[in-house]
């Protein structure tokens, strides 16, 4: 099996180099490609992506312009060729080290995907109180329209088999990947899983972009995706059928 890392970037010139170091020094039991892509970042970015790109597990790859978060993602799934996808911060605040224990329920064939949530008692860092809450608040939002019952709708590690999500017609370009893809999995019959991670979160001094404009869009996403939009416009045609719901024209 292979493993493709798909890591949307925005100015982080001063991670990059240390996260893709700490992936590389793992062993993940099989073959695996990075493929970086850069949001036209205005920092060194670029630079240090040109000296990664000579390694041989590394792909980068530039955007024309900035697109945001679930632009670069949609970049990345097209172009990666592995078996799994998982979706990787540039930033420190994940931890590589997980990814061992996200691969276990698809490699033991009991899930398609797999979420790694931050909100679990293994996590020994003391949270932003109201970051906490507005994801707490969406997670639960999101619950309620798709029936699941997750902790970490917001979460950055998401693994997925590759065949799900290369056939899902995404559409957010900022941070709304995260209740889109989370709502189009609801509509289908994919085994989810969700494992407890270590978090390292940052503060917006450190370089953590996200906001509280992204929050209201992601309310509009999770009320877009799970109540607006249909099965056949969230995948394409060639989605296997195991994960078809029932009685649906194939």
């Amino acid at each position: 099996m292979k493993l493709s890392l798909i890591v949307p970037i925005y100015n982080e010139e001063q991670t990059l180099q240390t996260i893709i170091q700490r992936i590389l020094e793992m062993d993940f039991g099989m073959e695996r490609e990075i493929i970086l892509i850069d949001d036209a970042s205005t920092d060194a970015t670029a630079t240090v992506m040109k000296e990664l790109d000579r390694l041989e597990e590394i792909r980068a790859l530039f955007q024309p312009r900035n697109m945001g978060k679930g632009a670069a993602l949609r970049r990345g799934f097209a172009e990666c060729s592995g078996d799994l996808v998982l979706v990787q911060d540039a930033d420190l605040e994940y931890d590589p080290s997980d990814i061992v224990k996200l691969l276990q329920p698809i490699l033991n064939d009991d899930a398609d995907v797999v979420y790694g949530s931050r909100f679990s008692k293994m996590n020994p860092q003391v949270l932003a109180y109201y970051h906490y809450l507005g994801n707490k608040f969406l997670t639960h939002v999101s619950n309620l329209c798709t029936n699941l019952n997750m902790t970490d709708m917001e979460t950055c590690y998401k693994l997925f088999k590759a065949d799900i999500i290369k056939n899902m017609k995404l559409e957010a370009n900022r941070f709304g990947f995260e209740p889109e893809v989370t709502a189009k999995l609801a509509k289908t019959k994919s085994r989810i899983y969700e494992l407890p991670i270590k978090y390292y979160g940052r503060t917006y001094r450190e370089g953590k972009k996200i906001g509280w404009r992204d929050g209201f869009a992601a309310l509009w996403y999770i009320i877009k995706f799970n109540l607006f939009t249909s099965f056949h416009n969230s995948f394409e045609s060639d989605l296997p059928n195991k994960y078809r719901p029932g009685n649906l024209d194939h």
